[in-house]
């Protein structure tokens, strides 16, 4: 990616959600958000075309609950041409934020809290969403559903033309197959 393309991206900061109120608040009390965000940089190796989607966060005895889906999509790598490319992801979450108080004192709460409302009242949804990205990104990938992909021989994109390499060259491995292949036609 270049620098053009770079620019242009929110800050993860953005991912960052002041839910302080919640956390005063008795359990079962739930407010609701829509993010509806252009392009995004969660971390260095992952950037995101758009984020769409609608979160809920739920105050429960242990902190705050976050459930939703998201809509997004992540600039990938094709798996048979190799081009770069953004690539439709659905990620859905749902993951406990221990308050911070909460997990200090009670000895119900684990102390290797995963993910924790920070003291201040901040919830930082980024590494959690950077995490179920990558989980949810499948594998084989392509640009397009018939992309040609790469001329075994010389490297050469077929999606963008046909390369000089000889087509009807047999993998000698196969060879004694295309005798008898011959063979049976005559």
């Amino acid at each position: 990616m270049t620098a053009s393309q770079q620019s242009g991206f929110l800050n993860s900061r953005i991912l960052k959600f002041n839910v302080g109120f919640l956390l005063a608040q008795s359990a079962g009390y739930q407010r609701a958000t829509v993010l509806d965000l252009p392009r995004v940089r969660l971390a260095d190796d992952l950037d995101l075309d758009y984020l769409q989607g609608e979160l809920r966060f739920s105050r429960n005895s242990r902190g705050i609950l976050v459930q939703g889906i998201l809509e997004t999509s992540v600039f990938t790598e094709c798996s048979r041409c190799l081009s770069l490319f953004y690539a439709p992801v659905t990620v859905e979450i749902e993951e406990l934020f221990e308050d911070h108080d909460t997990s200090l004192s009670s000895l119900e709460s684990s102390s290797d809290a995963v993910y924790q409302v920070e003291e201040t009242g901040m919830l930082d949804l980024a590494p959690l969403l950077r995490e179920e990205v990558f989980l949810a990104v499948p594998m084989g990938l392509t640009c397009q559903p018939d992309c040609a992909g790469l001329c075994p021989e010389c490297g050469q994109n077929l999606n963008e033309g046909t390369c000089n390499c000889m087509q009807d060259e047999i993998d000698p491995r196969f060879a004694v197959l295309a005798q008898l292949i011959e063979d049976d036609n005559e």
